[in-house]
């Protein structure tokens, strides 16, 4: 699991500048949710991967087209 994690932790950092303390929050709310997912009988390093990063991004927003600043026009 720690190896996921670390994937996430990086990848999510490059996708903009987050302060130090937002990391570590980050990294706390995808590792209650990376535990969830185990128990639940996922054991796939990859697809943890991707489910960790889309739970984040659903967290911060960024899949959100209007929060994206996606208009429509």
């Amino acid at each position: 699991m720690e190896a996921a994690i670390d994937r996430i932790m990086q990848t999510y950092d490059l996708l903009a500048n987050r302060t130090s303390a937002a990391s570590a929050e980050a990294r706390a709310k995808v590792t209650n949710y990376l535990n969830t997912l185990i128990e639940a009988g996922e054991k796939d390093t990859h697809r943890l991967t991707v489910c960790g990063l889309t739970y984040l991004r659903q967290l911060d927003g960024s899949v959100d087209p209007v929060k994206a600043g996606y208009t429509g026009l």
